[in-house]
């Protein structure tokens, strides 16, 4: 990951920081099988910079931004760099302190704590990924804010006290607009260092392409790149929803074109169908088919090399 990151020209005076931070907090071995393998990187210098600065200053980070910026894939991205374990907390309406913290549980004849994600990732100097962290009930989260803030502890009641580890960080990731969500309370919102995330610009999500599938032709690529960008659009102007806007669908149909399907095949799995309005899907096809010929097949966008 420092490789890639030298490749995408981050300041090697935060890449020794890395490395400096590395060496303090050496991983532990039970806990490495936790440290992520990313499948994909994530492409942005200044929201490398601004992300990997604010985790070197001891501070947590909120990202924010709408669908198919890579909020979540920059959070396994930056777990990765600092070699760290990470642990994936998943935010919905019924969240609450136990499903947090921990549950009382029967062992051996007695009562004891069973760990709960938060109280594991503050023990083992983990990375915490809290996922759509507006989705749960703020009273809920009000046990958070000893964690996040300056005393970084955790009180739990009926047991003991534990500070956190100094090599933890929590980073929260939130969409406004999804059914479900609220706005944080100032409070919480105060314990976070916020980026707000940009869209992904049409060099980067190349790159993006390119690393996944190097044999892909550049030339398609491009199209993949443009057709990305029109859709996109489409949803900005209003003439249809961002169910089609799925970078995740746009990287699996050319998974798809690669084992095998039809471009028209894989690209209708992959977003067209994405959407429930029969109106809608008819305009993303028209979208498709004036980009990239549907009768395309992997011998045509693949190279052999």
């Amino acid at each position: 990951m420092l490789t890639f990151l030298r490749q995408e020209g981050i300041s090697e005076d935060i890449i020794r920081e890395i490395e400096a931070f590395r060496a303090l907090y050496p991983l532990d071995e039970a806990s490495a099988y936790r440290v992520p393998e990313p499948s994909y990187r994530y492409y942005g210098k200044e929201i490398w910079e601004m992300a990997l600065t604010a985790l070197l200053s001891g501070e947590n980070l909120l990202l924010v931004g709408p669908k198919a910026t890579g909020k979540n894939v920059l959070a396994e991205n930056l777990a990765a760099v600092f070699s760290r374990p990470e642990w994936d907390i998943s935010f919905y309406l019924n969240t609450d302190a136990a499903s947090l913290i921990g549950t009382d549980t029967f062992r051996n004849g007695e009562v004891t704590l069973r760990h709960g994600p938060i109280y594991q990732c503050a023990e083992m100097g983990g990375f915490g990924i809290l996922d759509e962290i507006n989705m749960a009930k703020n009273e809920s989260l009000a046990v958070l804010h000893a964690t996040l803030d300056f005393r970084r502890i955790i009180d739990v009641p009926g047991y003991d006290r534990i500070t956190l580890s100094p090599a933890t960080r929590f980073i929260a990731t939130m969409n406004y607009g999804y059914a479900g969500t609220r706005e944080l309370n100032e409070a919480l919102m105060s314990r976070f260092m916020v980026i707000n995330m940009p869209l992904i610009s049409r060099s980067n999500l190349k790159k993006l392409l390119l690393a996944q599938y190097p044999q892909l032709k550049e030339e398609y690529a491009e199209q993949f790149c443009a057709l990305f960008d029109e859709i996109r659009k489409k949803c900005e102007s209003g003439e249809i929803s961002t169910k089609a806007l799925d970078l995740r669908g746009l990287i699996a149909s050319i998974k798809l074109i690669q084992n095998g399907l039809s471009v028209a095949e894989a690209l209708e799995m992959g977003i067209v169908n994405k959407s429930t309005d029969d109106f809608e899907r008819q305009i993303i096809s028209d979208i498709l088919s004036a980009r990239i010929s549907g009768k395309l097949s992997a011998d045509d966008l693949f190279s052999l090399k």
